[in-house]
Parts: structure tokens; C-alpha cells; sequence
């Protein structure tokens, strides 16, 4: 069984791209289950419900998302009603959504969980903690997981890989939009990597135009920001399941 989890889908020019491409990769590679990180697929902040609902046509499975989720009015409702968009479990129960879902995978139940990271963004309540409470009260519910850490540090992110090490079946980061060298199995068997890296236009900065992101960096000045041209870049990582007992045996990083 694989999984493919792809890195922040960055505009919605990267959804037109995955449209006419997602489907023939999955077919490639074997997909089985796809989830990706989409709280900028609405041109860098945040993610609409028609955005999110073109994403779930073009072959993804599942989207989490992360510090952005809220910044598009529609998405609440879309969050309410739908198990296939998770936002980051340690918001307020009052905020919309939810932080986890399970999902069918062949004969699998798969835990799905979405948590924000706390060290250089919002101080939400600990991810540690979160997740703990969410394997609790799913315990049964589910046959193998996954966890999307939408996290800055790299630190707090392999802390909570370290943490949860063997307990969920796989663990990658989001957010910085760098994708890292470190895919590997940890100890416990989790398959595990910091940071998938970004889906989108690769002409800018981290997605977004060149031009505004240095006149903030040399004069301090709020400027507004625009999505990067360039060519279309997907990056993520394939994780591979034994079949038999959900075991992860390889992890790859994937760039497309």
C-alpha cells in the first residue's frame, strides 16, 4: 500500500496543474491514498471551499491544512460538513472543523491528524498533549495513521516524531515550504521526514513573487504579496506499507 503525501499547495494554478497530472502520478507510482496540505491554495493565504473541493476532484484524498485555514470566510461550513478537510487539532473546539479524521485506504481504517506547531506561531494548546488525547479517544476506531505537523521549528517537529515513534504509522512536516533530505524509518518504525516541501510555482520565494518579499526584507515595509510565476513544482514524500500488518518500509521524497 502507498501513500503519498504532497507538501502546501501554493495557488490555484498548482490545483489546474494538479488536475492534469495528479490522476497519471498516482497510476505511476501505485498511489493508493493521497493527502496534501492546502491552507494556501487560494494564491498563498488560506484556502476557499470551491479551492478545497477542485482539490478533492483532482485526486486528493485528504487535505490538511495549518495557521492559514481560517483566512477564507467559505471554508467554515466546508470544514463542518466534510471528513475529507482537517484543520490543526489544538485550535478551540469552538473553531470550525475538526482535527482528525478516519478514512478508508483498501481494507484499512487510517487515522488521519492535523496539529499545529506552538514554537514561532500561534500559542495554541501542545500538540504533544492533542495528539495524545486524539489516539485515546480513537483507540480501536483505526488500523494504521498519519500526522501532518504544520510546524516553523524543526526542532518541534522531530521532538513530536521522536514522541510518537512507533505509535503512528507516519509522521511528515508542513509549512516552511523547504523540502528536507531527512525521509527515513524511525526506531519505532515510523516512516518519517521534517518537511515535505511546496507544491507550487517555483519562480519566487517560497511561492510568492520575488520583487515584494525583498522590499520587505530592505525596508521594513508592509507590502502585499502575490503568487510566484515559474514552472509548477510538486514535492512530497511516498510512503510504502507492508500489506499485511501496516508496517511502513520505505519512505521517498517525491518531485515532480
Amino acid at each position: 500500500m502507498k501513500i503519498l503525501a504532497l507538501g502546501d499547495i501554493t495557488g490555484t494554478v498548482t490545483i489546474r496543474h494538479l488536475r492534469e497530472n495528479l490522476w497519471r502520478q498516482r497510476r505511476a507510482l501505485g498511489v493508493d491514498f493521497v493527502v496534501a496540505n492546502g491552507e494556501n491554495a487560494s494564491d498563498i493565504h488560506g484556502i476557499s471551499a470551491g479551492d478545497a473541493l477542485a482539490l478533492l476532484d483532482c485526486g486528493v484524498d485528504l487535505i490538511t491544512t495549518g495557521n492559514h485555514v481560517f483566512r477564507k470566510r467559505d471554508i467554515g461550513e466546508l470544514l463542518e460538513g466534510s471528513c475529507s478537510i482537517i484543520r490543526p487539532a489544538n485550535y478551540p473546539a469552538a473553531c470550525p472543523g475538526t482535527g482528525s479524521a478516519v478514512k478508508r485506504v483498501g481494507g484499512w481504517r487510517l487515522l488521519c491528524i492535523n496539529v499545529l506547531g506552538v514554537v514561532y506561531l500561534e500559542p495554541l494548546a501542545c500538540p504533544f498533549e492533542t495528539v495524545e488525547r486524539i489516539l485515546e479517544r480513537e483507540r480501536g476506531k483505526y488500523d494504521i495513521s498519519l500526522l501532518d505537523i504544520h510546524a516553523e521549528a524543526t526542532s518541534e517537529k522531530l521532538a513530536l516524531a521522536r514522541y510518537f515513534d512507533g505509535r503512528i504509522s507516519i509522521i511528515f512536516g508542513t509549512h516552511t515550504h523547504i523540502q528536507t533530505a531527512d525521509e527515513q524509518i524511525l526506531p519505532g518504525g515510523t516512516g518519517y521526514i521534517t518537511d515535505l516541501g511546496m507544491s507550487g510555482p517555483v519562480g519566487g520565494i517560497l511561492g510568492t513573487a520575488v520583487e515584494p518579499v525583498i522590499a520587505r526584507f530592505t525596508t521594513k515595509m508592509p507590502q502585499r504579496f502575490t503568487l510566484a510565476g515559474g514552472e509548477i513544482e510538486i514535492c512530497g514524500a511516498l510512503f510504502e506499507l507492508d500489506e499485511t500488518d501496516g508496517r511502513v518500509v520505505s519512505v521517498s521524497r517525491i518531485r515532480f
